[in-house]
């Protein structure tokens, strides 16, 4: 059992998150803003305004009680580790994706992110962090979990790569395959697991 303590993220822990997301990587720059915005990328946006546009999610959140836009982990009062989820709604990319368009009509959570220290990989933070996930969409009325994770044909990708979650972990989980999809035919494979809830 990894000793984390996973929250849901907060305009009071978003300080936290920076800390975590500014360790490099993609994170420094998407602050995990690139599922949630059709179009995004490096050329349209800034590390400044895609912070701006998590900070705009987490204030009507709290000012709303409503859902957090994501989970951060801790362990021994920093962050460590964070995963993004939310009704699929929520990720605009997602919908025009003709790679990880909609599987069915049916509506479901998707959790599309998970960032990890680099001192922290290879713990069991990410395993934690999922069973979290689980237990909050649950929480606020989720009936199917969806992810996109790395197919396990790849075999070990970097961790750079593996920001989506691994199959292996999502089946552990409780997930399934519905589907496996690829760009084209020298593309990876993509599954798209679900977990029902209800």
């Amino acid at each position: 059992m990894v000793l984390v303590d996973i929250r849901p993220l907060t305009l009071d822990s978003l300080a936290d998150l920076a800390s975590l997301f500014e360790q490099g990587g993609d994170p420094r720059w998407c602050w995990c803003m690139y599922f949630r915005a059709r179009g995004r990328s490096w050329a349209n946006s800034t590390a400044a305004s895609n912070r701006a546009d998590l900070e705009r999610l987490t204030t009507e959140a709290d000012d709303a009680g409503g859902i957090a836009p994501g989970l951060v982990a801790y362990r021994d009062g920093a962050a460590i580790g964070w995963v993004s989820l939310g009704p699929r709604e929520d990720y605009e990319r997602l919908a025009y994706s003709s790679l990880l368009r909609p599987f069915d009509a049916r509506p479901v959570w998707s959790i599309v992110c998970f960032v990890v220290a680099r001192r922290q990989r290879g713990q069991g933070v990410a395993s934690a962090l999922l069973d979290a996930a689980i237990a909050y969409a649950s929480d606020h009325g989720a009936t199917t979990l969806e992810a996109y994770p790395v197919h396990a044909d790849r075999g070990r990708v970097s961790g750079a790569s593996a920001y989506a979650g691994t199959q292996g972990m999502f089946e552990r989980a409780g997930f399934r395959v519905v589907e496996v999809r690829q760009w084209n035919a020298a593309s990876p494979p993509r599954p798209i697991m679900r977990l029902e809830l209800d």
